[in-house]
């Protein structure tokens, strides 16, 4: 019988050990909630961990009620480290598993933080969030791809963001040249 249970034990400590080794994936998941608890803004890159909308929302939910009145910056909810913010009227979120390091954790937080606040011109609420959505999300990609961190530093956020932005060729004014220039075409080709 102790041939039998010595690899079995053998194979649960090398498991263990496993799931504790340093890995790249460290964020699972983002978030930022209303004032109200309500989703404005998810991105989970752990699949198995809330893989249903329902189970999402759920969670948000429990976080939201164990955080939104509480003076801390870090919570341990449902097995979970998570790293929180609240600006105005809006809860920003970091989640990872219980072994991952806090500070890694709130390095993504401050950089998301950061990287809003300049890219809203330090309007950081629900209204001026909801109206530039398309940069939150780019601002979240450059953070974050997968659950890996890509980086920390809002400065270099800002720059790689602005960079995506400038390269769209389409932008608000050459949308609005484009739809002049052909206007005024229909225009030649109906007085001709």
């Amino acid at each position: 019988m102790t041939a039998q249970t010595c690899p079995r034990q053998h194979q649960r400590t090398t498991m263990e050990i496993a799931s504790l080794e340093p890995s790249l994936y460290t964020v699972k998941a983002v978030f930022i909630l209303d004032n109200d608890g309500n989703r404005l803004l998810s991105k989970y890159y752990d699949t198995e961990l809330y893989p249903s909308m329902k189970e999402q929302k759920n969670f948000e939910k429990n976080v939201f009620n164990k955080t939104h009145k509480a003076d801390n910056e870090i919570a341990f909810v449902e097995g979970m480290t998570i790293v929180y913010k609240c600006s105005i009227d809006l809860f920003f979120y970091v989640v990872g598993s219980a072994q991952e390091n806090e500070l890694m954790l709130m390095a993504v937080l401050n950089c998301l933080f950061e990287s809003l606040s300049q890219i809203l011109r330090k309007n950081v609420e629900r209204r001026c969030l909801l109206d530039n959505m398309d940069g939150v999300f780019l601002v979240v990609d450059e953070i974050i791809d997968g659950g890996v961190i890509l980086e920390s530093d809002p400065q270099q956020v800002i720059q790689k963001v602005n960079y995506r932005a400038d390269e769209n060729p389409l932008s608000e004014q050459s949308v609005a040249q484009i739809m002049q220039s052909a206007k005024e075409q229909i225009k030649w080709s109906i007085l001709k």
